[in-house]
């Protein structure tokens, strides 16, 4: 339990830090603007720190259900390998999401046409 605890309170000083610095330059500087690699950045850290978190959660609800329904058990189902493993998957299913997520965003086509016809 206490092993999964430590990579979600990692993730959340991450998640809750990447905003922080622009809004700290925003502060101090004249220009306020955001790159466009900046503005895919940010929601793309975001939004797979974000998954992560959710697949991390159901790990650690995992890791309790088998401590609780099989306590006995617990030692042998549940090793430091398999652990990391599901940490990992964690990490690469969070990421990958995010990449899918957010490739899709960036290359939708909000500028196309400004002009909005008249059915009336």
């Amino acid at each position: 339990m206490y092993f999964f605890m430590g990579y979600l309170s990692f993730l959340d000083l991450w998640y809750s830090s990447i905003y922080n610095h622009k809004i700290l330059l925003n502060c101090v500087s004249e220009d306020k603007s955001i790159s466009f690699a900046g503005c895919t950045a940010q929601p793309f850290i975001s939004s797979g720190l974000s998954y992560t978190e959710c697949c991390l959660l159901v790990t650690m609800a995992y890791n309790r259900y088998t401590a609780i329904s099989n306590p006995l058990h617990y030692a042998a189902a549940v090793s430091k390998k398999l652990c990391m493993g599901l940490v990992a998957a964690s990490y690469l299913s969070g990421f990958a999401n995010s990449i899918l997520m957010t490739s899709r965003t960036f290359t939708l086509s909000f500028c196309d046409a400004n002009v909005i016809d008249d059915f009336f």
